[in-house]
């Protein structure tokens, strides 16, 4: 059976880290969270962050926009909060609706309160293994892996998906890390052989349970980034885990993995970017 990677418990540390990391600041790190529409999962995860930053003690903000919001409008409240002295962090929950033109907002948005990491200057900057703020899914993924001490110079890795959020940089993080990388997609053929031969998995794919357990190599690491509601109102994960988790060295559940760490890394994110904010950068 799999060590399980509890990704809630290592979040927990980090974030209580942080909050006296943070008391070292002559300011809060300030937080913004940008909410368009009434999305009922949205909802539910800016509240979440919300709970998060509160408890470690950063100034926080909710902007609760109606779905109707237009571009213009979005557009100029991302440039007040950039130019607002006490905001470190602008985070615009996605998806958002129709109308909007979701890049253009990412790239509105100061590339040094990018906390999401999806600004095409830091996506670039990652892109050439100078990484300044990264992708909090991808940038937990690594330290649960690190946390575990798993050694990753020269695994054979398969990234399943290949989102800007995801699966493209979740690719960068391992090959920067000297994994031999795969990227997986829609149109890639007999996906199965590939994950048979992997030592990592990475699965960012959104479907319920695609991967199968007996697809994983005996001994593999299993990581779950997705996260889906069954019919009985149970959550389970882009891979099949009971039956993954009795090949695979090392699993993250569905939840309780990597969740709890994305938002303990969009804790982090804003924290760094205070701390250059306040000439505290390294």
């Amino acid at each position: 059976m799999s060590q399980i990677l509890d990704g809630k418990a290592l979040s927990k540390r980090l974030n209580k880290a942080l909050k006296y990391k943070a008391l070292e600041l002559a300011r809060p790190p300030g937080l913004a969270v940008v909410l368009v529409g009434a999305d009922p999962a949205s909802k539910v995860y800016t509240g979440m962050k919300g709970r998060v930053a509160g408890r470690i003690g950063y100034h926080h903000k909710q902007l609760d926009l109606a779905a109707d919001t237009t571009q213009a409008s979005l557009e100029a409240l991302i440039d007040e909060l950039n130019a607002d002295p006490a905001i470190d962090g602008i985070l615009v929950q996605l998806p958002l609706p129709g109308h909007l033109n979701a890049k253009a907002i990412m790239d509105r948005i100061e590339p040094t309160k990018d906390v999401d990491g999806f600004h095409a200057m830091n996506s670039g900057l990652l892109s050439q293994g100078r990484p300044a703020l990264v992708p909090c899914t991808p940038l937990g993924v690594m330290r649960i892996l690190e946390d575990a001490d798993i050694a990753l110079s020269g695994l054979d890795a398969v990234v399943i998906g290949r989102s800007n959020i995801v699966g493209r940089p979740m690719s960068m993080l391992l090959e920067q890390a000297n994994c031999t990388v795969t990227t997986c997609h829609s149109r890639t053929r007999d996906v199965q052989a590939i994950v048979q031969r992997s030592d990592l998995v990475v699965a960012a794919v959104g479907r319920s349970q695609m991967i199968r357990g007996d697809w994983v190599k005996e001994g593999a690491v299993v990581i779950d980034v997705g996260i889906h509601r069954l019919a009985d109102g149970s959550l389970c994960g882009d891979v099949e885990f009971e039956a993954a988790a009795k090949r695979a060295s090392h699993i993250t559940p569905v939840p309780g993995g990597v969740g709890p760490m994305t938002i303990a890394m969009l804790m982090e994110n804003t924290y760094q970017a205070s701390r250059s904010t306040q000439g505290k950068g390294d």
